[in-house]
């Protein structure tokens, strides 16, 4: 990198709130556990009240994920370093708790799968890279593609959001300082302003943090919308485990009204779906029916639990 090319990004980092030296931790080193834990903790609690200013440029960017999402689209995370972790873990946890094929959100990090568990030196600044792996995963019109880089002007996050855009996907931006370069790639930012770190630079704590929630409430929300809950019972989540079992069955008590042995008896006839154990229930009918109605349910349990039974 010529000094010139290496000034201007000092320069450009020094801009960045999130790069910036907070003067009430200057001395962090010098103090005891318990005040570094609390003088944390105080850190931690400003995330929400930045999340929560960022929530009317949240509201379009979910409804725009939905429709694509509601259309057989797909929705995928791209990040590098930290942001691109985050990503992964959202899109890992959708299938099991929400029942989704694991093709339906997706996160993609900057080095592949090496970068997961330790860092890939270059590659976030790896522009080429950014639009390989949109173009090796065919992203479309019908797809979203959500970009997280906490200072807003990763390279290898900018080339991929670009290119998403260029091939008529949704393009959301997920950052963490004002007008990030970022934003001006997609058709809908959010920029959640956390401020300096408690370790200056150190974007893996308030800027990771608010990263999550808003993940969590874009990944959420969107499941909700697409009636992969009922109420606020995870009626889609897959029973992989004793736990998850047992929550099954909970959830068919609670819902029916019945007995442990009936919605368990139920479970297994449905393949352990709960949608479907919950429709055999109410509506007095096997599983192939039950399934029947709730795609004429559009998905949605409350729904199928009123179409009409097929003839």
């Amino acid at each position: 990198m010529s000094q010139a090319a290496s000034r201007a990004i000092r320069s450009d980092l020094a801009q960045l709130r999130t790069e910036q030296t907070d003067p009430r931790y200057a001395e962090i080193d010098r103090l005891p556990t318990a005040q570094l834990a609390a003088l944390m903790n105080e850190a931690d609690a400003s995330v929400p009240t930045a999340v929560a200013a960022a929530i009317p440029a949240v509201v379009p960017a979910i409804d725009a994920i939905v429709e694509r999402l509601a259309a057989g689209g797909r929705l995928l995370y791209v990040g590098a370093g930290t942001p691109g972790r985050i990503g992964l873990l959202d899109a890992a946890e959708c299938p099991p708790t929400f029942g989704t094929d694991p093709e339906t959100v997706q996160g993609i990090i900057a080095g592949g799968n090496t970068a997961i568990t330790r860092a890939v030196e270059g590659v976030e600044d790896d522009a080429e890279a950014g639009v390989a792996d949109l173009a090796e995963r065919n992203v479309g019109a019908g797809d979203a593609v959500l970009g997280l880089t906490a200072s807003g002007r990763t390279p290898y996050v900018l080339a991929a959001l670009a290119e998403a855009r260029r091939r008529g996907a949704v393009t959301v931006g997920l950052s963490c300082n004002a007008d990030a370069e970022l934003s001006d790639v997609v058709e809908f930012p959010v920029e959640v302003a956390v401020g300096p770190e408690f370790i200056a630079g150190s974007t893996r704590l308030k800027a990771g943090t608010a990263q999550k929630l808003v993940l969590n409430m874009i990944s959420t929300i969107s499941m909700v919308r697409l009636g992969k809950t009922h109420g606020n019972l995870m009626v889609d989540l897959v029973a992989t485990n004793e736990k998850l079992q047992a929550r099954a069955i909970r959830m068919v008590q609670e819902i029916t009204g019945g007995t442990a042995e009936a919605a368990e008896t139920a479970l297994n006839a449905a393949g352990r779906h709960v949608k479907t154990a919950v429709v055999m229930i109410e509506r007095g009918t096997d599983a192939a029916t039950a399934r029947a109605l709730i795609e004429a349910g559009q998905g949605r349990l409350g729904a199928a639990l009123t179409v009409p039974l097929p003839r």
